[in-house]
């Protein structure tokens, strides 16, 4: 029973990975994608990060900056219907072992987490002369934040419950029947985790305009990966039983990693038509524990992957993008892009990545209007498509196809300076995972996975 309660909270407080999407890539660090939702063919200074080849068509020469701050807000819930044991059926004559009966009624609970990000700085910069520009970036590229899981997860939960009934049963027949069984009802559990996950990155490259029409780019990105997880998990039973310890858990784990992203790109130039394409190339990232509490009522070797010192995979993906903006009248532009994640050639631990169906694909679209001289309104749609699995799905790493619309507007303040201001929402579509093996208890269980998301920006651009 121990053990499988410990290998419960690895579970539980593995990192939730990094997808495609929303507010956890490197596409929406400027309130300029928020405002639009596709800047992958910009010549503005956000291009930095989103289409670096298309910065030698800036229209002067000299220095460029771009600061942005950005709020964003998630929500990460789980509707969990399990099966429990309660009740013991004898003997099985044949394997010699007791006969587990579950539950007449599915336990249910509605487990949330949030997860917060209220400052995400970005700095873009670019300097211009003549036919080559050097450019840019410095922000937080990935990683969800800090997140809260305050009334822990189903997959720990089902298992310790799982856990206590085998146990209590072992010291009922070692009893003759005079020591209880442990149900659900004759004990509380009490567990909790928060992680905190943030990619720092420092890009810099070298774009060149080659001809009139036709421009390149190649960079590479530093990234530093830092997160920390902080879990527990306490069972004792009630008051009127005596409150009893069944279980302690607790975990206190310091991770940190740096890994190398190289950058090229091209832009195309024709008249009204502009082309921006970009690859960034997959980072090799291994993450290494500096571990500083780990705590078990009883030893097992369920909690090595998060000892002092060891490391665990976590690449960021390839990422391709292709966008082509058009501008139909000197007042009114569009534009359309498309996104592939490689995700399913990215390590990720234990290989969870071969249970993907596909890489990720999204499809931004996004359009902006000049109202009057000082005044642009904007707004876009996004919908991003995972390659999913029940196999891949985990209650501490759960996405689900989503739809984004964003809005804003950009202010001209002067000749030299320009306010953007956004906002996006994510709508994500609902995803059930049924398994007739439920975290391993043996006992069937029923998930139903459900994002929010919502992402505030502002940034101020400025040329000297």
């Amino acid at each position: 029973m121990r053990k499988i309660s410990l290998i419960g909270l690895v579970m539980l407080i593995v990192s939730i990975p990094t997808f495609a999407g929303g507010l956890l890539t490197n596409t929406n660090q400027h309130a300029a994608f928020l405002r639009m939702l596709s800047r992958g063919a910009t010549f503005e200074i956000d291009g930095a990060l989103s289409n670096p080849a298309g910065l030698a068509f800036l229209p002067n020469d000299g220095f460029h900056i771009g600061l942005s701050i950005q709020s964003a807000f998630q929500t990460r819930n789980i509707d969990a219907s399990f099966l429990t044991y309660e009740k013991f059926g004898g003997i099985d004559p044949n394997t010699q072992k007791p006969i587990l009966k579950p539950s007449d009624n599915p336990f249910t609970k509605y487990y949330e987490g949030k997860a917060a990000a209220p400052i995400i700085p970005s700095v873009f910069a670019a300097y211009k002369k003549g036919d080559w520009t050097i450019s840019g970036f410095f922000g937080i590229t990935g990683g969800g934040g800090k997140a809260s899981f305050d009334s822990g997860l189903p997959m720990f939960e089902s298992v310790a419950m799982a856990g206590i009934f085998q146990e209590s049963l072992k010291k009922h027949l070692t009893s003759g029947g005079t020591s209880p069984l442990a149900t659900p009802n004759m004990y509380d559990i009490n567990t909790a985790m928060d992680g905190k996950q943030y990619i720092y990155a420092l890009q810099l490259g070298l774009s060149y305009k080659i001809n009139e029409w036709l421009s390149a780019f190649a960079g590479g990105r530093m990234n530093y990966f830092t997160g920390g997880y902080v879990g527990f998990l306490d069972a004792k039973l009630k008051a009127d039983l005596g409150g009893g310890d069944l279980m302690h858990l607790a975990l206190d784990c310091d991770q940190t990693g740096w890994g190398f992203t190289p950058v090229i790109g091209v832009d195309v130039k024709l008249g009204k038509l502009n082309i921006g394409a970009k690859y960034e190339f997959k980072t090799n990232l291994n993450i290494e524990n500096n571990t500083k509490k780990i705590e078990a009522s009883v030893d097992t070797d369920a909690l090595d992957p998060f000892k002092h010192g060891v490391n665990t995979p976590n690449d960021i993906p390839s990422m391709l993008s292709v966008a082509a903006a058009y501008e139909f009248l000197p007042v009114l532009r569009a534009s359309v892009e498309y996104h592939f994640y490689d995700d399913k050639n990215a390590g990720m631990a234990g290989d969870k990545q071969k249970y993907l169906t596909k890489g990720t694909n999204e499809y931004l679209m996004g359009i902006e209007w000049d109202v009057i001289k000082r005044l642009t309104l904007s707004c876009g749609a996004q919908i991003t498509d995972y390659g999913l699995s029940d196999n891949f799905q985990s209650d501490t790493s759960f996405s689900c196809d989503s739809y984004s619309v964003g809005f804003g507007a950009k202010l001209q303040l002067s000749e030299r300076a320009n306010l953007n201001v956004g906002y996006m929402w994510t709508t994500y579509e609902d995803y059930t995972k049924t398994s007739q093996n439920y975290n391993g208890t043996g006992l069937s269980g029923t998930n139903v996975y459900s994002r929010t998301n919502k992402v505030f920006g502002l940034s101020i651009d400025y040329k000297f």
